[in-house]
C-alpha cells in the first residue's frame, strides 16, 4: 500500500474506504482486509485513513465477475438494488458460494433436474459472492462453510446482518463432521445444515421448501422429476 498518493491525478481518481465498502455491499473491515491482501490498490493518510484507487476497484469488480457465473458486471457508480420488493413474475434466485468444482456441479445438476425455472448464480470465492450478493439479492443464498479469502462463518454472519438480507433463506454445505463443526456453532444457529454427501438427496426438498412461496406449495412438495 502506498503512501504517496501524487500519481493520482485528482481527487476523484480515489475513494475512501467507506465509499467502497458501500459500493461493494461488504462491511468497511472486508475492504480494509482487501487492501491489506492487495486486492486494492490504496495509500495511507498522514492521518492513518486509506485511499483506494476508482481503478482498482474497478479492475477488481471487472475481475470478481469473471469468477461468478450468469452475472452481468456491475460498475462502481451503480449502486445495488435496495429493498426486497418483488413483482409477481420474479424468477427465483439461488446464489451459491463454493470453490469445489465438483460440488458446483453437483448443485447445478440438482437446480436443473428438479427446478428449472430458479436461475443459479455461481461464485468461486467469499468476496466476489458477498458482492454479488448485494447486486443479485437472492431468494436463496447457499454457501460452504469452509472458502478461500473469507471464511463461510464469517461471511454468513456478514450477511445475516446485512441490510439487503431480508427474506433471503440460507442454506449452509459442508464436508465437515459435527465435531469439526463446533468450533463454526456461533454462526450456524438456527441454519439449515448440509453435509456434502447428503446433497443430491436432501438439497432437492430443503431448496423446495425454501423457494415455496415464489415456486408454488405444489412444485415446492413435488420437485420437477426428469
Amino acid at each position: 500500500m502506498s503512501s504517496d498518493p501524487d500519481h493520482f491525478e485528482t481527487l476523484s481518481d480515489y475513494v475512501t474506504t467507506l465509499e467502497v465498502a458501500k459500493m461493494l455491499g461488504l462491511a468497511v473491515r472486508s475492504v480494509q482486509l482487501m487492501v491489506d491482501r492487495g486486492d486494492l490498490q490504496a495509500w495511507k493518510t498522514p492521518g492513518g485513513h486509506r485511499r483506494i484507487t476508482r481503478e482498482s476497484v474497478e479492475r477488481w469488480i471487472e475481475n470478481s465477475r469473471a469468477n461468478v457465473t450468469g452475472v452481468a458486471a456491475l460498475h462502481p457508480t451503480e449502486k445495488p438494488r435496495v429493498g426486497r420488493k418483488r413483482v409477481r413474475s420474479h424468477i427465483p434466485r439461488i446464489l451459491l458460494i463454493e470453490d469445489s468444482t465438483h460440488h458446483q456441479n453437483l448443485v447445478r445438476m440438482v437446480v436443473e433436474k428438479h427446478f428449472p425455472k430458479v436461475d443459479l448464480h455461481i461464485a468461486d470465492d467469499g468476496v466476489s459472492g458477498l458482492v454479488s450478493f448485494g447486486h443479485l439479492q437472492p431468494d436463496l443464498f447457499m454457501v460452504d462453510i469452509l472458502l478461500p479469502g473469507i471464511d463461510g462463518a464469517t461471511l454468513v454472519m456478514g450477511l445475516r446482518q446485512h441490510a439487503l438480507f431480508g427474506q433471503c433463506q440460507l442454506i449452509v454445505l459442508t464436508a465437515l463432521s459435527q465435531e469439526e463443526l463446533a468450533p463454526y456453532a456461533y454462526a450456524l444457529q438456527g441454519v439449515t445444515v448440509v453435509h456434502k454427501p447428503q446433497m443430491v438427496k436432501e438439497l432437492p426438498g430443503l431448496i423446495g421448501s425454501a423457494l415455496k412461496h415464489l415456486l408454488g406449495k405444489s412444485s415446492a412438495a413435488h420437485p420437477t422429476e426428469t
